[in-house]
């Protein structure tokens, strides 16, 4: 390949100003080191999306990254030394710098690399033609696989042979899913999606860590309900959530967040897609390595309290919202909702969807304090009062009279120590 520079795109985006990036260039620079930045922040920049990590390849080595930095007193970490990767910190903010790179040998989870000079070779070995663009210090963006036409078109595609790039990472798999949510248009590639699915079995050998990552990003993209179904279809999707799968309530759950004016919520979505019980949702959070609070999302998406369906009364859904707190009130009546199949415009479901924001939760008024003040005695004692008086004060719709409170109160102690 002969390096194009594509000057009629010059850049002028406000990051690739900032001081602090300023220094980085500056300080690789004086040591007679070429540097751009690369990849998602020249993408995003390109078609004007938020830009967050700025990351920047350079020709010069690893150790040498660490001296110019050092002698611009910069912080210089070796965070990823190995291949080729030093995190310099420039007025408190963090860039990654990684040297050129071809790769050596892979196994379809990790590369050996050898550092090169060429930006070509750098290119060459990365995996989506989008995410192969540099960006020199003057705006100047630099493309050497058509990744410029691509981002144009909202089209995702492999670099080079696809089954050849998936062999290196089988995680790409996912990742060409989902960048294709976040960043494609109308039909997948079909070189990338037949490769995909020719080498799907290779999922096996990623880790569960990994394969979470990208699947609650794919979930909470902006085409995530094509691509669901494009994965759901080449039965790759059923390799990665092993539960039963639901594509149309997935579609619909993410048209009711819209009308509602919500933002993604990748966990809620994943329950939609493939939670229909606790049990789903306890599986997932061990084969995806969720944490204790995202698999507990999960299972509050699916509660069965009867106060989330529209049919109940006002005061059952208000127990209902005290009882599962705001959050999970609002994701299991957006998933009751969606497989209820009631359209999103349905006017019931959407005032029990948004009971929180007319009905703030009442906060319990007595502690174990109170019960102890009595003259109860520490013990379990105190905690069933407390229970006893909660659940009368439920099913009395949160009176808020002080006065009652206290009697009734003061009538569950006596009643525990006759």
């Amino acid at each position: 390949m002969t390096e194009t520079a594509i000057k009629s795109t010059r850049m002028s985006a406000e990051w690739l100003r900032a001081p602090a990036l300023a220094k980085v260039f500056a300080a690789l620079s004086a040591g007679g080191a070429e540097a751009r930045v690369v990849g998602g922040a020249v993408r995003n920049a390109m078609i004007n999306r938020p830009v967050k990590d700025v990351d920047i390849a350079t020709t010069a080595l690893p150790a040498e990254v660490m001296r110019l930095a050092a002698d611009a007193g910069l912080g210089a970490y070796p965070t990823g030394i190995d291949h080729g990767t030093v995190t310099v910190v420039a007025e408190k903010r963090s860039f990654e710098v990684t040297t050129l790179r071809r790769d050596v040998e892979t196994d379809g989870r990790h590369a050996v690399v050898t550092f090169t000079n060429s930006w070509e070779e750098d290119a060459a070995r990365r995996d989506f033609t989008i995410n192969a663009l540099y960006c020199s210090a003057d705006g100047i963006v630099y493309d050497f696989v058509g990744g410029l036409d691509d981002l144009r078109q909202r089209r995702v595609r492999f670099i080079g042979d696809a089954e050849a790039r998936i062999r290196e990472d089988y995680l790409r798999i996912l990742r060409f899913f989902r960048f294709s949510a976040e960043y494609g248009k109308g039909q997948l590639d079909p070189e990338g999606l037949a490769a995909a699915n020719a080498l799907k079995e290779g999922l096996s050998l990623l880790s569960a860590e990994r394969v979470r990552a990208e699947m609650l990003k794919l979930l909470a993209a902006l085409n995530a309900v094509d691509v669901v179904n494009a994965m759901e279809k080449s039965g790759i999707l059923q390799l990665v959530v092993r539960t039963r799968l639901e594509p149309d309530r997935f579609a619909r759950f993410v048209v009711i967040e819209a009308a509602l004016g919500e933002p993604p919520d990748a966990l809620a979505r994943l329950a939609a897609l493939a939670v229909n019980n606790p049990e789903d949702a306890a599986f997932l959070g061990r084969e995806l390595r969720l944490s204790n609070a995202e698999a507990e999302r999960l299972t509050s998406a699916s509660a069965g309290d009867p106060g989330i369906a529209p049919e109940t009364s006002e005061a059952i859904a208000q127990a209902a919202l005290y009882r599962l707190g705001a959050d999970a009130f609002a994701r299991a009546v957006r998933l009751a909702w969606a497989q209820s199949g009631a359209p999103c415009t349905d006017p019931h479901w959407r005032a029990r969807a948004l009971l929180a924001d007319r009905w703030k939760i009442p906060v319990m008024p007595f502690t174990g304090n109170d019960v102890l003040a009595l003259g109860i005695q520490p013990g379990p004692k105190v905690g069933s009062i407390l229970s006893a008086f909660e659940r009368w004060w439920i099913s009395e719709n949160f009176p808020a009279d002080a006065e009652r409170q206290s009697r009734v109160l003061k009538e569950l102690a006596r009643e525990a120590v006759t």
